[in-house]
């Protein structure tokens, strides 16, 4: 090779070397650029759902509803306050930034499981919501622990089923049209082609009207009903729809939406023998009534003779203040099936209550704002739920020394000790508990603020007491005290522990949605309660205050514990039944 040629290659190379380490640094440069940009879009993400799923900020107008229930002079309220949630409620972590690209796809795939796993309520729930609609439903699951009693299999696909036949058979659809347009009786033929209807009204107070909206719902399940709803005003802006893609609301074009005074009642065709069963037609309409009050024919609603009566109506107007769910379980057409849908016979409120009952954005906005405000960052949370219905069998003073030896007996809060000086009141101490105070008088929550607020506790922690509202009395029919009442009620449900009065149908729904099983206070009487002070409930759900008493076969009086291990008379309630877990 000669010079030149040797030359000429040596600057061909010299070249090549040069154009490829800029074509490398560039490529280099673009990569790192590109990989920070994925990062980055991955951390965007990530962050965006952690805003989504929390509690956002919201901006209260002047006069809103709210404020209309807040109030701004009442110092036991908060008005005004949005707090975002602790920065330990973050909930997709993508991790460090080493990590390859599919491992963080697959960590945030998993978080995107658990998350929808949270929000559905593990599988309780279905995503065809729009989130706006009703914000309770996707974030409730941040404010409330992990419930440890899942829903069974068979009971998520009996929900779904219902919901599909909802959705065929719900308001203003052909066949609801057909079914409720007045005409002559259905003959047994006809009524066994159409939807059939459950109609549910309103009796009592709100406590009442949850328990035996939640009984209703099963009863629809069971016989293949579709559930509606004839609220009130009072009732409008308490709860979301709770099936998907169609309305539980009764439309005011219901046949009998003014009065029901010529419909026939289920006690008069038992009574008068009225049912022509030669020719086969039935009453297209049919008022059952299974309240308290009125409970003479309410021996037999437990009979599968009545069962197979009632499955023929089409529709039935419910009226009742009772949850009579233990009767359904007496039922032994329903016996199997309700075996399936829970298999712990304790958890029919806590699993139905949670499906049907989610606060609507007004009442979510009452209750995020106060959780928020006095809750969100106590170690512990205590509920006191305190009805009394004559103060002057038990003075508010018995009612309040009641309280305290029930919850120094069971260490729920702790004794108090000597009066605090100037320096400690102001001090700050990392162990803390809530006290949430839920009653119509002020007296309760006045005395135990003042009196941990003016002493120190044995166990050195700090006792914060609120209590929302004081109403003086109940009123069942106003939509400001329902609001106030739904509020309380879910705001119980989410404390770690709770302490109940007996017979209270308010007590009753907080501490089953919340899976909780109270400690019910003892009745007392004058200055004196009794010792045990309180005791703690065997199971979670509510007590049906006025069950049957007759067999169906002998049509004798009977205890029905004797004949189902899995009901127990209530702590509360010496004759009235509780479902409890078979091995409890």
């Amino acid at each position: 090779m000669t010079m030149d040629k040797l030359g000429f290659s040596l600057r061909k190379l010299g070249t090549l070397l040069v154009l490829s380490f800029i074509a490398f640094s560039v490529l280099l440069i673009f990569s790192v650029k590109h990989q920070n940009s994925i990062f980055d879009f991955v951390g965007g993400f990530s962050n965006h759902n952690v805003l989504k799923q929390g509690a956002q900020n919201i901006t209260v107008k002047a006069k809103s509803p709210v404020d209309k229930v807040l109030g701004d002079k009442d110092q036991n309220v908060v008005t005004g306050i949005f707090q975002e949630p602790p920065q330990t409620q973050t909930i997709l972590d993508i991790g460090p930034k080493n990590h390859s690209l599919e491992d963080q796809k697959k960590d945030t795939s998993l978080s995107s499981i658990s998350i929808a796993s949270d929000q559905l309520l593990d599988g309780l729930l279905v995503s065809a919501f729009d989130e706006s609609s009703c914000l309770s439903r996707y974030r409730s699951h941040l404010y409330r622990k992990a419930s440890p009693y899942k829903p069974s299999v068979y009971l998520i696909s009996k929900l779904r089923n219902y919901e599909s036949l909802h959705r065929s058979c719900g308001p203003r659809t052909k066949s609801y049209n057909k079914v409720m347009r007045k005409g002559p009786k259905l003959s047994k033929n006809d009524a066994g082609k159409n939807c059939k209807y459950l109609v549910w009204t309103a009796s009592n107070g709100l406590g009442n009207r949850m328990i035996t909206l939640a009984a209703a719902f099963l009863y629809a399940i069971l016989t293949d009903r579709v559930l509606l709803v004839k609220f009130g005003t009072d009732m409008f802006g308490l709860f979301c729809e709770p099936f998907p893609d169609s309305s539980w609301l009764l439309p005011r074009n219901f046949p009998y939406w003014k009065g029901q005074k010529h419909i026939e009642t289920y006690e008069n065709m038992l009574m008068n023998s009225k049912i022509n069963r030669s020719n086969g037609f039935l009453p297209q309409f049919l008022i059952l009534n299974l309240q308290h009050t009125h409970d003479g024919h309410n021996n037999f609603f437990h009979c599968d003779q009545s069962q197979v009566l009632l499955q023929k109506v089409p529709v039935l107007i419910l009226s009742s203040d009772q949850y009579f769910v233990p009767s359904l379980f007496m039922i032994p057409s329903f016996t199997q099936e309700l075996s399936n849908m829970f298999p712990k016979k304790d958890t029919v409120f806590h699993h139905l209550g949670r499906y049907l009952f989610h606060p609507s954005n007004e009442a979510w906005e009452l209750i995020s704002r106060f959780y928020e405000a006095h809750l969100a960052k106590e170690n512990e949370k205590i509920g006191l739920q305190i009805r009394v219905y004559n103060t002057h069998r038990a003075p508010h003073k018995t009612i309040i020394n009641e309280i305290l030896a029930c919850t120094l007996q069971h260490k729920l809060l702790p004794d108090i000790g000597v009066p605090k000086t100037v320096a400690e009141s102001h001090l700050k101490k990392q162990a803390s508990k809530a006290v949430l105070v839920a009653s119509l008088y002020s007296e309760y929550g006045e005395k135990l603020r003042t009196m941990y607020k003016a002493n120190t506790t044995v166990t050195g922690e700090v006792i914060n007491v609120y209590q929302p509202s004081h109403e003086g009395r109940q009123k069942s029919n106003n939509d400001t005290h329902n609001i106030k009442a739904w509020t309380e009620i879910y705001l119980l449900s989410l404390c770690d522990a709770l302490i109940t009065s007996p017979k209270s149908t308010f007590g009753y729904v907080a501490h089953s949605l919340g899976g909780l099983k109270p400690w019910i206070l003892e009745r007392a009487y004058g200055e004196t309660f009794p010792n045990p002070p309180c005791r703690r409930a065997k199971s979670m759900e509510p007590c049906f205050h006025y069950p049957p008493k007759h067999d169906c076969r002998a049509n004798n009086t009977i205890d029905f514990t004797s004949l189902f291990h899995h009901m127990k008379h209530c702590e509360d309630v010496s004759s009235g039944l509780r479902l409890v877990n078979v091995n409890h």
